[in-house]
């Protein structure tokens, strides 16, 4: 149980994080750049070695490429939804996206298709319609980002998910779970390299200390979030899909109390509802 409860805490404290970077003005993409140096590095010393050669040649190398260019992308999509739908919203984005991984198990991997579990599907996609309702502004823009950013989170979340589960299915076994992890997240950081490479200006961000600060410590709790989730995973004390389900209810009830107690988020009452059936939905589906 220590590798859920591990990778709850870990998850909820990336969404808090994002709001302190967009309140002291660091810039994004170069704090995301740090956490994946930290994050790859992390797997790599726990691993024991850096075996470049052997990973080139590792089975599970292709989805990792996939895997770590869409985590960065999905990392860029929380931190931006974070900031203008609020961690909130976000983490209910994110975190219902739990109905893709769930359906690709049970289509891929013949597991159970009961009829709470449809049911749960359902109801997670009515919660995530419901909780990303945000009133018309003036700002339209901004109106309009709020609403997108947390629906593009859902699906390449969900993405994602899904992939890590074909990877530990197929690939990737408890010993294995380290180097993948960090392989990923080296895929990650050669992506955001690339990124700022082609900006020269972007460089500048490196200077301020805060960048440096946000981006060391949330390498260390990103890489937490998979690590912990494979280890759960690969422990197998619940199927694929309540593990996820277990994860992704505490992250949301956790997320939700700290937006809205320590940051004074505001969420109408159609947020709430979302909310509240996201995590019956959860329930549902932990339920054998």
């Amino acid at each position: 149980m220590l590798p859920l409860l591990l990778s709850i805490l870990a998850s909820s404290a990336v969404f808090v994080i994002f709001k302190f970077v967009d309140k002291y003005k660091s810039p994004l993409i170069n704090v995301i750049v740090i956490n994946y140096i930290v994050a790859a590095s992390l797997g790599f010393i726990i691993n024991g070695s850096f075996p470049a050669k052997e990973i080139i040649s590792y089975n599970w190398i292709i989805p990792a490429i996939i895997i770590g260019i869409l985590f960065i992308v999905m990392f860029f999509i929380i931190g931006k939804s974070s900031q203008k739908a609020g961690i909130a919203i976000t983490t209910v984005a994110s975190k219902m996206s739990f109905v893709i991984p769930v359906s690709f198990a049970i289509i891929a991997y013949n597991e159970d298709a009961g009829f709470l579990k449809i049911a749960a599907i359902i109801m997670a996609v009515v919660a995530v319609a419901f909780s990303v309702y945000v009133k018309p502004t003036k700002n339209r823009k901004s109106s309009l980002l709020a609403i997108i950013l947390p629906i593009l989170l859902f699906i390449g979340m969900g993405i994602g998910d899904s992939l890590v589960i074909f990877a530990k299915e197929n690939y990737v076994n408890a010993g294995m779970s380290s180097v993948f992890t960090s392989t990923v997240f080296a895929f990650s950081l050669i992506s955001g390299l690339i990124i700022i490479l082609a900006r020269p200006v972007l460089l500048k961000g490196f200077k301020k200390t805060s960048t440096w600060i946000f981006g060391l410590t949330l390498g260390a709790i990103n890489f937490g979030t998979v690590y912990f989730i494979l280890l759960a995973l690969n422990k197998e004390l619940f199927p694929n899909s309540v593990t996820y389900g277990v994860v992704n209810i505490g992250i949301v009830i956790l997320t939700v109390l700290i937006g809205t107690v320590f940051f004074k988020e505001k969420l109408t009452k159609l947020n709430v509802i979302g909310i509240l059936l996201s995590i019956v939905a959860i329930i549902l589906l932990t339920l054998k």
